[in-house]
This record gives C-alpha cells, sequence and structure tokens, in this order.
C-alpha cells in the first residue's frame, strides 16, 4: 500500500516577499503610524530636559505674551530678526495659554507637517511614497530642532507650494511667499521658480502682491521701517559657532589660540566665536553668498536655455539656492538644515532615482547635526575638538551638496535625460485632470 504525497505549500519567493513588503511599506496606514511615530520620538526627545526647545520657551512664548498683552507687538513696535509673518505662529500656540505653550507649539507643528505629508501622499504614487518615507528618515535623523524652531514652519509650507507649483501655480506662490514672510530662505525656491518655469511674470505678480498684503498688515498699524528691520539685524551680527566660516577659529578655540573664543551673544541669544578677523569674514559672508546665488541663477538660465526641462531645473536650483543661503550665512544655526528638505522631496516626486545622490548627502547632513545638537551641544562650547572635528564634517557637507547641484545643473542638457521624469497628476486638493495618471515630461517648462 502505497503513501500519497503530501502536498507541500511553496515557501515564499523573494520576489514575493518584496512584494509583500513593498504593498505594507506603501500603504497609507504603515505611512501615517510611522509619521505619528516619528513625531512622537522627536517631541519626546525635544521635551527632554528642554533640548531643542530653548527658542519655543524662552524667546517666542515672551514674544506671544508681550504681544497679547499690548506691550509689545515684535516687528511693529519695536525692529525684529524674522519677517513679520512669524508672528502668526508665534501667536497660535498661546490660544491654549501660557502653561501649554510649548505643547501647543508642538502640536501646531505636527499639524503642519500631517496637512504637507498629506498633500505628499494623497494619489499613493510610488516616487511621492518614497519621498514621503525619505522626509521621515530625515525628520529623525535631524532630531529635535526638526520640530523647535520656526524653520519648521516653513519647511512644511514650501513642501506644499512645490507640490502644487505645476498644479495651482497662484496658490503654490502664494503659500511660497507666506512661508518667506516667516522665514526669509523660501524665497529662494521662488527665485528658482522664476527661472525654471515660463509662467515667470506671473510668479513675480503673485508674490510681490501677496507680499503687498502681508505687509499691509504691519505699515497700518504703524510699523514704519520696523518692517524691514529682518535684514538691518542681520548685519551687525557676529559669526555664530554652527557657520560654516566660523570653522577657522573654533578649531583656533579649541587649541586654545589667543585671542580665539566661544562667548555669548546676550542681545542675540545665540553663541559666538571671536578671533582676529573674524569681523572681516563676517562683513564678507552676504557679497560671497550675493555673487554665489548670480552664478547659481545663471547656470539655471543656462540650463533652461538649453531645453532642460524644469523637473531637472526646479529641483537642483532650489537646492543649490538654498546650500548657497546656509553655506555663506554667518548664522549657521543647526535647525537650518530643515531648509533641505523641501527640495528633495520635490527632487525625488519629479525624478526618482535620479535624485537620490543628493537625498543621502542630506540625510547625512541632518545625522552629523544631531551628533552635536542638541544633546551633545555643550561639547561644541568648550570647544571640544572631537566635536569641532563633527561640525566641520557637516560644515563640508554643505559644501558638497552644492557642488552636486552646480554640476547637475551644468551638465544636464538634453531632454532625453529627463524622459523618465513625471510630473504629479494630483497634490490634494487640487487635480490635472479626473482620474489622471503621473505624466512624463514632454517639454523644458509648463
Amino acid at each position: 500500500m502505497g503513501m500519497d504525497a503530501v502536498p507541500l505549500s511553496a515557501a515564499p519567493t523573494p520576489r514575493a516577499e518584496a512584494g509583500l513588503l513593498r504593498r505594507v511599506a506603501f500603504s497609507p496606514l504603515s505611512l501615517w503610524i510611522a509619521f505619528l511615530a516619528v513625531h512622537l520620538i522627536i517631541s519626546g526627545l525635544a521635551l527632554d530636559q528642554g533640548k531643542g526647545l530653548g527658542d519655543v520657551f524662552l524667546v517666542y512664548k515672551p514674544w506671544a505674551q508681550l504681544a497679547a498683552q499690548g506691550t509689545q507687538i515684535v516687528g511693529v513696535d519695536s525692529d525684529w530678526v524674522y519677517p513679520f509673518g512669524a508672528i502668526v505662529p508665534v501667536m497660535l500656540p498661546l490660544l491654549f495659554g501660557a502653561d501649554g505653550y510649548v505643547w501647543a507649539w508642538l502640536n501646531m507643528v505636527l499639524l503642519l507637517n500631517a496637512a504637507a505629508f498629506a498633500v505628499l501622499i494623497v494619489g499613493r504614487e510610488p516616487r511621492r511614497l518614497i519621498a514621503a518615507w525619505w522626509w521621515l528618515g530625515f525628520l529623525l535623523l535631524l532630531g529635535p530642532i526638526a520640530v523647535g524652531r520656526l524653520d519648521s514652519v516653513s519647511a512644511s509650507l514650501a513642501i506644499v507650494g512645490l507640490l502644487w507649483l505645476t498644479l495651482h501655480e497662484r496658490a503654490a506662490v502664494v503659500v511660497l511667499t507666506a512661508a518667506t514672510w516667516v522665514k526669509v530662505w523660501p524665497a529662494a525656491i521662488l527665485l528658482a521658480a522664476v527661472v525654471a518655469l515660463r509662467s515667470r511674470w506671473h510668479i513675480v505678480l503673485v508674490a510681490v502682491t501677496t507680499s503687498a498684503v502681508i505687509a499691509a498688515v504691519p505699515l497700518i498699524f504703524g510699523a514704519g521701517w520696523h518692517i524691514l528691520s529682518f535684514i538691518t539685524m542681520q548685519t551687525d551680527r557676529g559669526l555664530q559657532i554652527e557657520a560654516p566660516v566660523s570653522t577657522f577659529w573654533m578649531w583656533q578655540a579649541a587649541f586654545h589660540v589667543p585671542g580665539a573664543e566661544v562667548y555669548y551673544d546676550r542681545q542675540l541669544l545665540t553663541f559666538q566665536v571671536s578671533g582676529q578677523g573674524t569681523a572681516t569674514a563676517g562683513a564678507l559672508m552676504n557679497p560671497l553668498f550675493a555673487l554665489t546665488a548670480i552664478v547659481v541663477l545663471l547656470i539655471g538660465v543656462r540650463a533652461y536655455r538649453r531645453g532642460t526641462p524644469y523637473t531637472r531645473i526646479l529641483p537642483e536650483l532650489s537646492l543649490a539656492l538654498v546650500t548657497a543661503f546656509i553655506a555663506f550665512n554667518k548664522v549657521g544655526s543647526p535647525q537650518y538644515v530643515v531648509w533641505l528638505a523641501a527640495p528633495v522631496v520635490v527632487g525625488l516626486v519629479y525624478q526618482g532615482r535620479g535624485f537620490r545622490t543628493p537625498a543621502v548627502l542630506v540625510l547625512i547632513t541632518a545625522a552629523l547635526t544631531q551628533v552635536f545638537y542638541p544633546f551633545l551641544y555643550d561639547w561644541l562650547l568648550v570647544p571640544d575638538p572631537s566635536m569641532v572635528a563633527v561640525l566641520t564634517v557637516r560644515n563640508l557637507m554643505y559644501f558638497v551638496i552644492l557642488g552636486w547641484t552646480v554640476v547637475a545643473l551644468w551638465r544636464r542638457r538634453h531632454r532625453q535625460e529627463a524622459a523618465g521624469d513625471l510630473v504629479p497628476a494630483h497634490a490634494w486638493p487640487f487635480r490635472s485632470t479626473p482620474g489622471a495618471h503621473p505624466e512624463p515630461v514632454g517639454g523644458s517648462a509648463r
């Protein structure tokens, strides 16, 4: 009597396992769980001994309280280091009371990031989902500073503006202009859009009109020249210790060279470095940035005139200008790394793997930043040579990123190189056509 063979279930193949993993990773539930987990982690780290939230409860909260009491409205009654639009996110958390200001701040950032995340993932296009995972990894690697400054507000607005740009240009430019009135850096993205898109004069018109409406508010209340104080207040400050230009003197301070030391500026509430030549170096930063920005913009114009599609100009040019803004800035605060997220997100959405190199470089930059800020920041204040070494590598990364973007803009001249680029068919709540799918790039601009 023979025995019948017992059928065995086939073992899952690597392809099947990869498919399952992909489905899980790309499911909305997984993405939103990861989003909440990342924000809980970095917010929890920020709340640990107040690390990364110093500006929120020591600076933003007093500003909000003074304004609520009618004692002083920064940017209206006095000079302010930020554009006037920043008063909105500074004041909003106070609606939940002074005692709950920090919690309200973190929830405000969470909601803004959630809105940007929803715009990014709705539609479930693979490249956008990959960009969403990249953004979450970026936030986790950067750590508490990613939610503890006004820069996080402008960053989420910038991501939304870039995703809307090819679907509803007017709304996108309004959002990007509003972000610029919170922190100046999104102006670099608007400049990149002016170069990359044919509708440049429409972009300029909408941006100027939006700026006029925003500026009218403080002017009506008698702000006068205080409205431009965010520009003038930056000119007199010294070299902040994290800035790339400060690296030379940080090494001098680490090895106790006479005259080189880290000190605290009580007016600006920042740590700066002194030493022979720091004043001259600080004075050169704005001209160097202006020169670099002009050169980068001209390279972008060259790429446009050679027929390079905007999917190959807008992300690279945005990232180049934003990186130059950091690399030649005498402030160089750790939160400035947040600025790099928006250009990388849109680069991954448009180009996919074609934007992999800068995406990895920015992740490394974020991770290096968290090494010294906020938990080991005291070592940098000493300054400890090992921590200055980490800072040096992080600062060099800015120039590596800037170099990659410039080379990419210079060499990508043919439309065929962008044959695989995709323009999103929709970004909530806007759609190009009902039921549309991502479209391959067929022209040099809209």
